[in-house]
């Protein structure tokens, strides 16, 4: 899944969800009046906020199973952010017209017509689902509401890039709670012929599985299964790019990894687990692993400190597609500054295990460092791979035409990309005018957030 393919996912999920409701009401357009206006569409937002929620919840989860469906963790992640504004801004509408509309009646902007009587209600003897969901209304009105501020506040929140991780972390998954109240909201107010069209279907299906989403999340579920103990072995710091490198010793567990995934790690349980790539290819026989991670915040600056040998942590993984298997036999890989990480863990697989295929490796980095420089050409002398190194101060931006230069057989490769995803999406505008297909282009959107 490509970023312009977790653009067509939300689009899909929203015209699906569209797709059914007009099914279900075919006299959509046939609205007499603003308040049958609202009636009907407050119930058609409802369906597209708690439907995208809900597959924002069990995105949540990290369902193994549609990883490689989705291209990897990064890409549903995308996705997942995607959905939540989605849901954000559809439970904004649906709060509107009913909150402001109640507004505009105060302020004497509209007028609210009489109610007529309403007809007697033939006598059902035993259970009647309707009636007793039709009682409940008042309390699914009024719990919905505080839920979607909470909702609402905390999807805003985890927008903020400032927002401090440790709290994002740590108020996130709250979401849930807003999430489980939601569903009550909607099991009471959905419309009752739904239930019984294709809609209501999908909308069961939904629910259900966003309320297992939501239990994992608040029990601390998530990815539980894939969590092993690890010890520092041992530490380097690059102090001219601000890099560190850390070996850890991974506990019985692990099912090994592809070169190119990365792992949640956790130093200090109170920040929680963070995102790192794996620098190193998988040995059984030492059951070592390499991250490199980047002074990028509070977090990641303090760890040289908080890394020493002998430090438990616990790891999470592996997660991500980003495994450079795509049947090309030329393959040109681009890590750009921190993004040259998958490709560290690659040139060790290589080395150990040649396969036929020629590589250029093009690393653009803002600071020239010597020692890590010199580990990554060795590195790539020993996997037969050409290493195209780019200061920008020396050697200028790289841009497409820069690459057509460096590698002149581009046009019968794949490109592999790690990096700033505004410097991957351009480098991708860029090729795609002169010729690349969008399946050779492989982009890691490693953001979580």
């Amino acid at each position: 899944m490509t970023p312009t393919s977790v653009r067509r996912g939300l689009w899909l999920s929203l015209l699906a969800l569209t797709a059914l409701w007009l099914l279900a009401e075919p006299d959509w357009a046939k609205v007499p009046g603003y308040f049958a206006f609202r009636t009907l569409y407050m119930q058609y937002s409802g369906v597209l906020a708690i439907g995208v929620m809900s597959l924002t919840m069990m995105l949540a989860a990290r369902p193994r199973i549609v990883e490689r469906a989705f291209g990897g963790l990064d890409k549903m992640y995308r996705l997942h952010k995607w959905l939540g504004i989605a849901a954000l801004v559809t439970s904004v509408v649906h709060w509107w017209l009913g909150q402001g509309t109640k507004w505009m009646v105060g302020w004497g902007w509209l007028e609210r017509p009489q109610r007529g009587p309403r007809p007697p209600q033939a006598a059902v003897e035993g259970f009647d689902l309707e009636a007793t969901l039709h009682g409940l209304r008042g309390v699914a009105e009024s719990v919905g509401e505080w839920a979607f501020y909470l909702a609402a506040i905390l999807m805003v929140l985890a927008l903020i890039k400032r927002f401090p991780y440790r709290w994002f972390a740590k108020t996130h998954q709250f979401i849930a709670v807003g999430y489980l109240v939601l569903v009550f909201h909607t099991v009471v107010l959905f419309k009752f012929s739904y239930w019984a069209q294709p809609l209501g279907l999908l909308m069961a299906l939904l629910l259900a599985g966003g309320t297992v989403s939501a239990v994992l999340v608040l029990t601390r579920q998530v990815g539980a299964r894939r969590k092993v103990a690890a010890t520092v072995e041992r530490s380097e710091v690059f102090p001219a790019i601000a890099t560190l490198s850390t070996e850890l010793t991974l506990a019985a567990g692990w099912p090994g990894h592809a070169a190119g995934q990365f792992a949640f790690v956790t130093v200090d349980r109170a920040e929680g687990a963070h995102p790192y790539t794996m620098a190193s290819a998988w040995d059984p026989a030492t059951r070592r692993i390499r991250f490199v991670t980047k002074a990028l915040g509070d977090h990641t600056r303090q760890l040289p400190q908080l890394l020493q040998p002998g430090t438990a942590v616990t790891v999470e993984g592996p997660y991500g597609c980003f495994d450079f298997e795509d049947g090309h036999t030329h393959q040109v890989w681009i890590g750009a500054g921190i993004g040259i990480t998958p490709f560290i863990a690659r040139l060790e697989q290589l080395a150990r295990a040649p396969k036929p295929v020629q590589v250029d490796l093009i690393h653009p980095t803002a600071v020239e460092e010597p020692a890590a420089l010199a580990k990554l050409t060795a590195a790539a002398r020993a996997a037969g791979v050409r290493l195209h190194v780019l200061v920008d101060a020396r050697d200028g931006r790289l841009d497409a035409q820069r690459l057509q230069t460096l590698v002149p057989h581009w046009a019968q490769a794949s490109v592999w990309f790690c990096g700033p995803a505004g410097f991957g999406q351009a480098l991708w505008e860029g090729l795609s005018r002169a010729g690349l297909a969008r399946r050779a282009f492989h982009q890691e959107l490693f953001e979580m957030r």
